[in-house]
């Protein structure tokens, strides 16, 4: 599905009890997950406005290094950048797992907020990988809000910034306003309460550690766009949450792309639609993969001993962009 010629893993084959697009999702977030066996190194990067990221490295032996982004509300410990982690450094590579502004053990640390259009911190953690490692290649995978960002930053929709040699970006949401509506609609009001109970935490921990003023009146059971009219958008320099949508979805940026990248999808995320990606040309350089199922970041699969496809997935896709000539 592209012009990179990058071969497809196996499908993923639902069990039959995890088939379904929620199963996928929720099942997906709660069936264990190992650890790295080790904790790596605590190290920070400054960005260009003075906040701070908190991140956490491993050191390889390859002539890679994997950088790996969370999506919203979660942070470098989340389960499914452990499992990242742990395929990374399988292959010898080294890597950073970074927490966005404010998030995990970068409480403390940022006055600003990170959001779906964050591609300058990307190309701020970018920047800082090539300067640590001089000479070796640099793979970026975001996940989620993540995804979105690190296309954003490919596809230079709000800037030009340092861009990964290579990058996978996992269940992006490229129409933030598409995204915005199906998250609140339905069963999917599930992982709108989740999203935005973190979010309102987030916020109220700035307010307790004397970051932001206490300014922002965010309802307990707000939805998801509400929050980001009430505290994303004035807090991330947009008129609205139309603006911040519009501005930050990466979708429009994607033909644009000029960056070795796969875009992994799930055809039945429940907020993700897939009609954005059909609706979204790509360039030669995106290879875009939409699996039959997922769910938003689940690929509960049979036939794997871990029941995580998506993990395979990773290592496939990895492997095959970096096995590409380099420009």
């Amino acid at each position: 599905m592209s012009g990179l010629g990058l071969p497809a893993p196996p499908a993923c084959e639902a069990p039959w009890w995890g088939s379904g697009a929620h199963l996928q999702t929720i099942l997906g977030n709660q069936l264990p997950s190992p650890k790295p066996g080790s904790a790596g190194e605590a190290f920070r990067v400054t960005l260009a406005d003075g906040d701070v990221l908190a991140g956490r490295a491993w050191a390889g032996s390859s002539d890679t290094v994997v950088l790996l982004f969370h999506g919203l509300g979660g942070s470098h410990d989340a389960a499914y950048m452990n499992r990242a982690v742990i395929l990374a450094l399988g292959r010898g590579h080294t890597v950073w797992a970074l927490n966005h502004r404010g998030c995990g053990e970068g409480r403390g640390l940022a006055r600003g907020t990170y959001h779906s259009g964050r591609a300058d911190d990307l190309g701020d953690v970018i920047q800082a990988a090539r300067a640590q490692h001089p000479g070796k290649r640099i793979a970026a995978i975001g996940f989620s809000l993540s995804g979105n960002a690190l296309l954003l930053n490919l596809g230079e929709g709000i800037g030009t910034f340092a861009k990964p040699d290579v990058a996978i970006a996992v269940n992006p949401p490229i129409d933030l306003g598409r995204c915005a509506v199906l998250i609140k609609t339905g069963l999917n009001r599930i992982y709108d309460l989740r999203f935005v109970f973190r979010c309102r935490r987030a916020v109220r921990e700035r307010v307790e550690d004397g970051l932001i003023p206490d300014i922002y009146r965010i309802p307990r059971f707000c939805t998801l766009t509400d929050f980001d009219d009430l505290y994303t958008a004035p807090a991330g320099g947009f008129r609205d949450r139309e603006d911040y949508y519009s501005r930050c979805s990466a979708g429009p940026h994607l033909a644009k792309i000029r960056t070795p990248a796969v875009i992994l999808s799930a055809e039945d995320d429940p907020f993700v639609a897939v009609e954005s990606f059909w609706d979204s040309p790509v360039s030669d350089s995106v290879h875009l993969h939409l699996e039959k199922t997922g769910g938003h970041m689940g690929y509960v699969a049979r036939g794997t001993s871990s029941h995580r496809w998506l993990d395979h997935a990773l290592g496939h896709y990895l492997d095959a962009l970096l096995a590409l000539p380099v420009a």
